[in-house]
């Protein structure tokens, strides 16, 4: 089932269940029960939106090995957790927005989880039971910053930086899945979700142990090898199988 959150001309953000190119609209959110409200809506009129409003992201720092070995970095032991500003999460086909701060903006391609109900202290065998869905994500990065920095917060967390969409999947095997980047068509990052170093269900108790998750709260799982500088103008596509494609352009202020 594809979960959609959608804004049409003149109405209040919504959720709906897309089959096909028609939308039915949910009765309040999809994190209890599916009720429909009995109104369809095309695909076409509507306006995609992030596909939840989470209270924060999470997102874990080195999750395959070759990505680890082109940052010259030490494979981590634990899951190395950071977090993604979730007040400046933007949608499919939205910009992302370079920052004058910064000189190198990069693509990164993730698998990105939604958690469906409160979740602290859970164990890794009942993760499912605490997940919703899943999406494509790209965790944006200005490069350059991060290297200057020493830590990630600023060169992570600029607005338009936590790039989720389109839909949520919630029928998946999300370690059997192709994760693909293509910058203006050509293909960057490539890599199966079975590479992961943590696989998903011990990347959710791990963070579960930190922190509260609550629903519709992000935890993007990782960026393969392959991440690379993107140029205003340039188109970049996070393609998931099993999923579908995120698709932005880089602009200028």
């Amino acid at each position: 089932m594809k979960i959609v959150r959608f804004n049409l001309t003149g109405r209040r953000a919504g959720y709906a269940v897309l089959e096909g190119s028609q939308l039915k609209e949910l009765k309040g959110n999809p994190f209890a029960k599916v009720v429909f409200s009995g109104r369809v809506f095309d695909l076409s009129a509507v306006k995609l939106l992030p596909p939840s409003a989470p209270s924060k992201i999470v997102a874990i720092g080195l999750n395959y090995k070759a990505h680890a070995g082109e940052m010259a970095e030490n494979l981590p032991r634990t899951p190395l957790i950071f977090f993604k500003n979730a007040g400046g999460i933007i949608g499919t086909e939205d910009n992302i927005i370079k920052p004058s701060q910064s000189g190198q903006v990069d693509y990164e391609g993730e698998l990105a989880v939604i958690i469906k109900k409160k979740a602290r202290n859970i164990s890794p065998e009942a993760a499912f039971d605490y997940i919703l869905g899943y999406s494509c994500f790209n965790d944006v990065t200005a490069r350059d910053l991060q290297k200057a920095d020493g830590q990630w917060s600023r060169a992570k967390g600029f607005d338009t930086f936590a790039v989720c969409g389109p839909w949520i999947e919630t029928e998946l095997d999300p370690q059997g899945q192709l994760l693909e980047t293509y910058l203006n068509g050509k293909l960057k990052q490539r890599a199966f979700t079975a590479d992961m170093i943590f696989d998903i269900p011990l990347i959710v108790s791990f963070v579960s142990e930190v922190m509260t998750l609550m629903p519709g709260d992000i935890i993007a799982t990782g960026t393969p090898s392959g991440i690379g500088p993107m140029k205003p103008g340039d188109r970049v596509e996070v393609r998931i199988s099993g999923i579908g494609s995120l698709i932005n352009h880089l602009a200028l202020k």
